[in-house]
């Protein structure tokens, strides 16, 4: 028996022993990423055949290393109900890939498969949850890997073998498309999110490539792959922190972002790829590339072969839609790249398949059982959109409204009724029934509470473009209610129409209903179309008006603040969004959400992060001040009484330093409190952060109960990276604020050091 048969030998031996009987083609088979899996297939009714495309693609190479998006479903892929695979025809169609591979070629190597998961499956009835960044707005990493389990036992289902995951990114610059799908602004924050969810999809079998490697959320301007403009001590301080997670927790693969950093791009830096991810940080998986992005590296060899040798030796292991990996043999004949690097690639892909089990068990049961994953039988994605809407302003306490009273509630606005506005981009066509908008969560609420409330729903006006007759029906509706309930925002949508291009990022925002997504970046930060000039008619009418954000980035809060009563921001909640809208506005829930980016008053203001260090005293204008809602902020419907107990003594060593205190709920509602430690370093060797935070909590209190909670503040958090990149503890005074919707409750000083 061949050795690599052998199950009794480590899937490094396995791999070792097959890749001394593979061709160099094969093996640069194994490296390549190149097929659109929905292209694979054809389906006609209920029957399904692959394309000559995956035959071609197969027998070329004498196989494939793996498989992008067999499962998608949108409009960039072309597949809804009737094309793409529903129901048994997803696992069949997986499981014929897999038999021509085994059947059919030398060796009989399957293919790795991958999928994009940013917010749960982006398949035909996929788990879905909220976006990253409304995820965040929960600040309970322990939640969102419960629910991210719940996702990965569908791909486990589904035969995925990997998850391509957004937990990278950090939110720098809210005019960035892409900005739903980050964890906030925030390292600490984003890294705990980014190892929970690593480990919410390895606990199920489930193998995760994070993604984008690195720096992306930074932009230049917030344009998406533009130019991270920073030195080595803002990346490690600001976006390495995930990385690291990610690498703690297990992640079996990374995917490198289409930006440069300091003009070198990342899919062609070795000290990225190599001597950070390998050598320091210890990882031993797969590096794979964003879509297209080796060929774009033309932009600095004017090669394309050289392109592809470029981010073979940077790093990059497999390949994704280019066609420069597919040129690997004339690479190796051109002395461009080693036939070494080309087999330290391949021998880290067939060990994680050998690890993964490909070679035993190709296939999976066709049953169609992976459909069963519902907000209704797995209510781990319900709690999380409920936990993570954020109450912002709550003027005279008109939230929240009380469902025992005969009260006449007007619901209007663009996002009123729409699903799809809730879903965020990468989302996959829903079945009727498949989710709950804002006014279906109200109806039934009041329905199911046999409630008095009446309530009415007027569209108020389009989401984009001018709806004069609408406004003015809204505001007539308005003078004839007790309280109206605006819910406003923007979509990420794609099913409004749109011209895509190769990696699936929109083309043209014009020829869309977007006004954020992938490629969808905002020089401007306010409500699209006619929005605040409903919310303005709203307003005059007299009557209390409540505003419901729903979005996938900040927007500018002036004017949303002066017009309205009381804010609640949603972001992009999933599917169950409204259902969870509804019981907080009722009051059956309190808000227990609180920002994971600092939400401006004015685009001009950015950036408006809150973790500015002490060099820029000038992170203000004389027209303008600091954000009005900045991170961390959010508020209930109870109150809190706070105590310190034990505040951080000295430390030599920077070991052993924690705040202690009790937190008790004062109110005659059950809350959640979410304690937060910052840190100011008043003297170092670099320059400190005006706060960063360090450690943080959820604690939920019924009314009058009081727990004592411990933040631990770690050491690392003490460290600063010093003039010769040296993690380094140096030796001074160090403030701490202990915070909660963005006021401080707490705080004092302590000393590290010698």
């Amino acid at each position: 028996m061949e050795a690599y048969k052998n199950v009794h030998l480590s899937p490094a031996e396995r791999a070792a022993d097959l890749l001394g009987r593979m061709t160099l083609r094969e093996k640069a088979g194994q490296l390549t990423q190149r097929l659109y899996g929905f292209a694979c297939y054809e389906r006609q009714g209920e029957d399904i055949r692959l394309t000559e495309e995956f035959y071609r693609e197969a027998d070329r190479y004498g196989g494939i290393g793996a498989l992008y998006g067999l499962y998608r479903a949108d409009p960039w892929s072309k597949r809804d109900f009737d094309t793409g695979l529903d129901g048994p025809l997803a696992p069949r169609a997986r499981n014929m890939v897999q038999r021509y591979l085994v059947e059919h070629t030398r060796l009989g190597i399957p293919a790795l498969m991958t999928s994009e998961c940013p917010h749960g499956h982006q398949a035909l009835d996929g788990c879905l949850l909220p976006v990253g960044l409304a995820s965040a707005a929960s600040w309970s990493p322990a939640l969102l890997e419960e629910a991210a389990k719940v996702c990965a036992r569908q791909l486990r289902d589904m035969g995925v073998d990997l998850a391509l995951v957004s937990v990278l990114d950090i939110l720098r610059d809210p005019r960035w498309g892409r900005s739903e799908e980050c964890f906030g602004e925030d390292p600490v924050l984003a890294a705990a999110f980014a190892g929970a969810v690593v480990r919410g999809y390895r606990s199920q079998g489930v193998d995760v490539t994070a993604k984008h490697l690195c720096a992306q959320g930074e932009t230049t301007g917030g344009v998406n792959a533009s130019a991270a403009r920073i030195g080595p001590r803002e990346l490690r301080e600001i976006h390495l922190p995930a990385v690291r997670a990610c690498v703690e927790a297990g992640a079996a693969s990374f995917m490198a972002a289409y930006n440069e950093i300091d003009g070198v791009y990342c899919h062609a830096n070795p000290w990225l790829l190599r001597t950070l991810l390998r050598e320091e940080y210890g990882f031993t998986g797969i590096v794979m590339s964003d879509g297209v992005a080796i060929d774009q590296l033309d932009a600095v060899t004017g090669d394309r072969t050289a392109s592809g040798a470029l981010a073979l030796e940077a790093g990059v292991d497999l390949g994704l839609w280019d066609t420069a990996f597919g040129r690997l043999e004339e690479a190796v004949e051109r002395g461009l790249v080693s036939p070494a690097r080309i087999d330290e690639a391949a021998a880290r892909v067939l060990e994680l398949k050998f690890r993964r089990g490909l070679f035993e068990e190709p296939y999976v049961p066709e049953d169609g059982g992976w459909r069963g994953y519902t907000p209704e039988r797995h209510p781990q994605v319900k709690r999380l959109a409920e936990e993570s809407v954020v109450l912002l302003k709550n003027g005279g306490a008109l939230l929240p409204l009380d469902g025992r009273k005969r009260l006449r509630v007007l619901l209007t606005g663009p996002g009123a009724d729409d699903l799809y506005g809730q879903l965020g981009d990468y989302t996959p066509p829903v079945r009727p029934g498949g989710g709950t908008t804002v006014r279906q969560g109200l109806e039934r609420w009041v329905q199911a509470h046999e409630s008095p409330v009446e309530l009415s729903c007027r569209p108020g006006c389009a989401r984009f473009g001018a709806s004069p007759a609408q406004i003015e029906e809204a505001a007539w509706a308005a003078g004839e209610a007790d309280v109206v309930l605006a819910v406003l925002g923007g979509t990420s949508s794609r099913f409004g129409g749109g011209v895509f291009k190769d990696n699936g990022a929109l083309a043209d925002q014009e020829e869309a209903a977007m006004d954020c997504g992938e490629n969808v970046d905002a020089a401007r930060l306010r409500l699209p179309g006619e929005q605040l000039e409903l919310l303005r008619r709203l307003k005059d009418s007299g009557k209390p008006v409540a505003v419901i954000l729903i979005g996938g980035r900040p927007y500018e809060m002036a004017e949303v603040e002066a017009l309205s009563d009381a804010i609640l921001c949603a972001f992009y909640p999933g599917p169950t969004g409204g259902e969870a809208l509804a019981k907080l506005l009722f009051g059956e829930l309190s808000p227990a959400g609180r920002l994971p980016v600092s939400l401006p008053d004015h685009a001009g203001q950015l950036p408006v992060y809150y973790n500015y260090k002490d060099s820029y005293q000038g992170m203000r204008y004389w027209d303008a001040g600091r954000p009005r809602y900045p991170f961390g902020s959010g508020l209930t419907y109870s109150r809190f009484d706070w105590k310190l107990i034990s505040p951080p003594g000295d430390t030599p060593d920077g070991e052993g330093a924690s705040v202690t205190f009790a937190v008790r709920n004062a109110g005659d509602r059950a809350a959640c409190a979410v304690p937060q430690l910052y840190l100011h370093r008043t003297q170092g060797v670099t320059a400190s952060r005006r706060r960063a935070l360090c450690a943080f909590d959820k604690v939920y209190l019924e009314p009058g109960e009081e727990k004592t909670v411990t933040l631990v503040i770690p050491r690392e958090n003490l460290c600063q990276w010093d003039a010769g990149m040296r993690q380094v503890l140096p030796p001074g005074r160090i403030e701490w604020f202990l915070c909660d919707g963005g006021e401080t409750l707490l705080e004092g000083s302590f000393t590290v050091g010698a």
